[in-house]
């Protein structure tokens, strides 16, 4: 599938999520079935108030009987959920709905990729859930990715991506590398170049057939996710070509790519899913959505061999909202059970069934984080690395079209370094072509 880059993931960490779910993590429940959209307790009657979500891939409430729970907490309201299956079929259809006030549900999820869209153009068609949601319960980044300029929050954060390196420590051991991941840590605190750098010691005793990374568009994408602007300032202009910090990025996964330390893949490809599966290569970009990824993907004998360490600067891939149109039958409800979903005892018990990361800090002290284990990384502390990630990651700028520059870098630029053309050349490329789909 071609899609665009950041719908194309939130596809694949859906599924990954899935994966979590069946019970990657230690003491998960059962996912349950994924068959009709409607809670098992749909019906409606005299005197109920009947909720419609409408949602994308699996946000997972029904899987963690989130619904179950409010209704039994609240009798008199029945909830419904809509499914459609991919973000790219769903998001035109509420843009769509948004415009015309019509054909909406009483809340609908909105996926990252978009946020900055709907802020921007359709923040009068939404409830400003400011007065629902504690802005204190949630990351300060997340909760601004869904406030307009004048303070409006249109939207209540549920799951996000915080960013670190997960690696096999087996491959490690082999090319002489630490395997502790405090150690591991150590070798690029702080600086994505000494990352880059470890790689080339990697590669002087590397086992053979392998790579130090899976992918320059894993790279690159890391790299990213960690400053603050990237594509957009804030005031909404484009200044991707202008950034130093993206032609820094670029430069420094093209060095890798030329000095072979990255696979020659693109992620989610076939072709890569073989390079998970056949233990091709020894360290990616990992967010907690990958490791159901890396688990599906595997073979039995790699479980264990993972092991998870901070990335060199904190950043997020992946993750979603809730908002609540206007034009929705009950707007009040509606809101009051976003605010439910999205606090912080609801994120931690979808953490624990459906492997969501928490946006809420107020999670990340629960026993359903704090005890996060992990078939394939053994005792690590994954909930503990992963909420550190979250807290650090920096309140970026977010623009309507991240998603279009993200894949112009990445599948039109730094992978054909890896083919075999120049990085002046890739460069060149990338920007023709992320400036024609602009111009779209």
């Amino acid at each position: 599938m071609r899609a665009r880059i950041g719908t194309r993931r939130r596809a694949v960490a859906l599924a990954a999520v899935a994966a979590l779910g069946a019970g990657l993590l230690a003491g998960c429940a059962d996912d349950g079935d994924d068959g009709g959209s409607d809670s098992p307790n749909s019906g409606g009657g005299k005197g109920e108030t009947t909720i419609t979500l409408g949602l994308f891939g699996t946000f997972g409430f029904k899987e963690a009987d989130l619904y179950d729970e409010y209704m039994k907490l609240n009798p008199n309201i029945v909830i419904k959920e809509n499914v459609v299956e991919r973000n790219e079929n769903y998001y035109p259809a509420l843009v769509n709905h948004l415009t015309t006030d019509s054909g909406l549900m009483d809340i609908q999820g909105v996926e990252v990729g978009n946020i900055a869209e709907v802020v921007g153009t359709q923040s009068s068609k939404l409830l400003d859930l400011s007065k629902y949601g504690k802005q204190a319960d949630y990351l300060e980044w997340k909760w601004k990715q869904a406030t307009t300029a004048d303070g409006q929050t249109i939207g209540l954060g549920t799951d996000v991506g915080p960013m670190a390196i997960c690696y096999r420590t087996d491959l490690f051991k082999a090319a002489g590398l630490p395997t502790d991941r405090e150690e591991v840590a150590k070798l690029w605190a702080g600086d994505w170049q000494k990352f880059v750098e470890t790689g080339r010691d990697y590669k002087k005793k590397a086992p053979k057939g392998t790579t130090f990374m899976d992918s320059p568009g894993g790279l690159i994408n890391a790299i990213l996710s960690s400053e603050t602007e990237r594509f957009y300032d804030a005031s909404g202009k484009v200044v991707y070509k202008e950034n130093p910090a993206v032609k820094a990025a670029f430069d420094l996964t093209a060095a890798a790519a030329e000095d072979g330390l990255v696979g020659n893949q693109t992620q989610f490809q076939p072709a890569w899913d073989s390079t998970i599966a056949n233990s091709k290569f020894a360290a990616m970009s990992c967010p907690p959505w990958m490791l159901g990824y890396i688990k599906g993907k595997s073979k039995p004998e790699a479980a264990g061999k993972w092991d998870v360490a901070q990335a060199p600067k904190s950043g997020n891939w992946g993750g979603s909202f809730l908002a609540v149109p206007k034009a929705g039958k009950n707007t009040e409800e509606a809101a009051k059970l976003a605010a439910w979903l999205t606090a912080p005892a609801q994120q931690a018990k979808l953490f624990a069934v459906q492997g969501s990361f928490p946006s809420a800090p107020g999670a990340y002290t629960s026993t359903e984080v704090t005890g996060a284990k992990n078939d394939m990384t053994g005792d690590a502390p994954i909930g503990t690395i992963f909420a550190e990630a979250a807290k650090n990651s920096p309140v970026q700028v977010i623009g309507p079209k991240d998603q279009i520059i993200q894949q112009g870098l990445t599948d039109n630029g730094v992978i054909l370094v890896a083919q075999g053309k120049s990085p002046k050349e890739a460069w060149e490329t990338a920007v023709k072509t992320i400036d024609n789909n602009l111009d779209q």
